[in-house]
């Protein structure tokens, strides 16, 4: 792996000191100016190291690296980091929360985008979108895992008073979070002789079988997934009767916001006012993604571990767990489709709605994984998907150069656009844009490679990996005021002539996300080579029998140099032992320095008796 992950996080977190910490005062808002999505990834730039990598700990001072200190300086020593992100976190959670109710916002603000010379309406602004339920769940997750840890580390009293005000704000955030994803939940059912149920199975069917064929085909793929709908009995979502009828198709997962008409959620938590939907009632492949990478944090080992989720968060997590069940069969099924070409190897994918994307077929990378790795797929068909990661990363032009003109830059630039339906309601129809290609290609690539059992292929995409970063790397933002941050795409492509000052808290969090995954790999355990393990096998066992030789021979006794070897030969063989099946490579070579001080021995010992 030639990108370094340490000294890149580090890299980001001077960098994004740099740009919000100005005469003492930390400076919100980037490119895209504030809102509660913005801000959350402008926290989270410094809390996913933080909080997801053990090297990058903040919450026990006296154990913070000096290079982490340095990195965050313009914050104070060793013992201000700490507070002076906790002062941040209460800022956020404070703007973030209705000031009457205490009702927390989660608004699109000013990531909502409308036709040139056209305004966004107020109440449109205002409106409850998706990704901002799954960043502040992340958020939250971090902030409370952050508190947890730290409370018992400090002695200030005024400290103390912070984290209960924070540990309770983050805990009303997280429980609306959940409730707002709940009720965003959807499933959109269809007729096999719909238009969309058309394009749906003419997307499956990748060996020209009768429609009808198909249809019952993937029906019965996924009769356990459209039994289990009838458990969806909070929230949106419930799948209308006729879905058991056998001409009916569907897709599920997550709307853009909160579903029209969706049901108010009962809870004993106190999180205000639940607003009223105005989301198309199907589903888009960027929100199903985002939101299941949220609910993967509310089942994380450091949820379970810090035991973060009160009783009824628990109750509601495990609502959302059904769904990401369902959502995760559902798409693992529809993308590996069929004993030949996968659907989603036929690139680009086709939505229902008839549009076509490459990002499409990213996305669907994703969820086809999640399926594979919750049901142990094998290495063939997760290197299956990562071959469709490097044609992406050609398609995409970041591994290959573009054409003159090239089209396919306006996937980076201005990105794919995605319309809201069910805004036209309140005011000019929006879209929400996505320039995160790069970024999320690089963070796939690693989560598969960290999958992979089969070291050349997990080679070949940690090297894909490398090039995309050296593609990140150039689009890196070179002068002032957004300085090391992202994103800088004319810098990478020579036809896109936009050229940006401030920094994109949206793009910057995606990169800080697929450097994290990166040193996830690097700290997984070595692989092992089927090959290399029996041949260090065979090794120790040689070497096993020229030690035992020499102990008959008698060269162990005394107290002389020969003894004193042999006694150091001895401890490489049993260390060579104890990791010959976790690390093979490393006990071939202790045996085979093992093999060549045995035989240096040997021939001391012949020397002394000829002598």
């Amino acid at each position: 792996m030639r990108v370094h992950p340490r000294q890149e996080l580090l890299s980001i977190w001077k960098a994004v000191v740099r740009n919000s910490l100005r005469n003492k005062t930390w400076e919100w808002g980037g490119r895209d100016g504030r809102n509660s999505i913005s801000d959350a990834e402008q926290l989270l730039c410094l809390l996913l190291p933080a909080t997801q990598v053990d090297a990058f700990r903040l919450e026990r001072p006296d154990e913070t690296s000096e290079a982490m200190i340095a990195a965050l300086r313009p914050m104070g020593g060793a013992t201000d980091i700490a507070p002076y992100l906790i002062g941040l976190l209460r800022e956020y959670f404070t703007t973030y929360s209705d000031k009457e109710t205490g009702t927390p916002v989660f608004a699109g603000g000013s990531y909502f985008k409308t036709r040139p010379g056209v305004e966004v309406t107020k109440e449109q602004v205002d409106l409850s979108i998706v990704d901002s339920y799954s960043t502040s769940m992340t958020l939250s997750l971090a902030t409370l895992g952050f508190v947890t840890v730290y409370e018992p580390e400090t002695q200030r009293e005024q400290v103390k008073a912070d984290l209960q005000d924070l540990k309770a704000r983050a805990q009303v955030r997280l429980s609306a979070a959940m409730i707002g994803l709940l009720r965003s939940f959807t499933v959109n059912v269809f007729t096999a002789d719909d238009e969309e149920g058309r394009i749906l199975y003419g997307t499956i069917n990748q060996s020209g079988l009768p429609a009808r064929a198909v249809v019952s085909q993937l029906r019965r793929e996924l009769r356990e997934t459209i039994a289990s709908f009838s458990n969806v009995t909070i929230g949106s979502g419930n799948a209308p009767e006729d879905l058991a009828q056998s001409d009916r198709l569907f897709e599920c997962g997550w709307s853009w916001g909160v579903v029209a008409n969706a049901p108010v959620i009962e809870t004993v938590e106190d999180v205000g006012r639940q607003p009223d939907g105005v989301a198309i009632d199907k589903p888009y492949l960027y929100f199903t993604v985002t939101a299941l990478d949220a609910i993967e944090d509310l089942q994380s080992e450091r949820t379970r571990i810090l035991n973060l989720l009160n009783e009824e968060q628990l109750r509601l997590a495990q609502a959302l767990q059904l769904r990401y069940d369902l959502t995760r069969s559902y798409w693992a099924a529809v993308a590996t489709f069929g004993t030949g070409r996968w659907p989603v190897e036929d690139i680009p994918w086709r939505t229902v709605d008839d549009v076509e994307s490459v990002y499409f077929t990213l996305l669907v990378t994703s969820l086809a994984v999640k399926g594979l790795a919750r049901e142990r797929g094998s290495d063939t068909e997760l290197s299956r998907i990562g071959d469709v990661l490097i044609n992406l990363a050609e398609r995409a032009r970041l591994i290959t150069r573009p054409l003159k003109d090239d089209p396919m830059l306006l996937l980076h630039v201005p990105g794919v656009l995605l319309n809201l339906e069910g805004t036209e309601t309140v005011g000019p129809p929006l879209h929400w844009p996505i320039t995160e290609f790069a970024a999320l290609l690089m963070q796939r690539t690693h989560a598969i490679a960290g999958l992979l059992g089969e070291s050349q292929k997990r080679s070949e995409l940690i090297d894909l990996a490398d090039r995309v970063w050296d593609h990140l790397g150039r689009r890196r933002i070179n002068d002032a005021p957004g300085q090391g941050l992202w994103d800088q795409p004319k810098s990478a492509f020579a036809g896109i002539d936009t050229h940006y000052d401030l920094p994109s808290w949206y793009y910057t969090v995606r990169v800080v996300q697929a450097l994290v995954g990166a040193a996830k790999t690097v700290v997984r355990p070595t692989l092992r080579s089927d090959a290399l393990h029996s041949l260090a096998l065979d090794l120790l066992n040689e070497a096993d029998h020229l030690f035992d030789k020499e102990l008959l021979a008698g060269s162990i006794d005394g107290r002389g140099p020969l003894s004193r070897e042999l006694q150091r030969v001895r401890a490489d063989l049993l260390r060579a032992r104890e990791l010959v099946s976790s690390r093979p490579g490393t006990s071939t070579a202790l045996t085979i320095e093992a093999l060549q001080k045995l035989d240096q021995l040997e021939n001391a010992r012949k020397n002394v008796s000829e002598d």
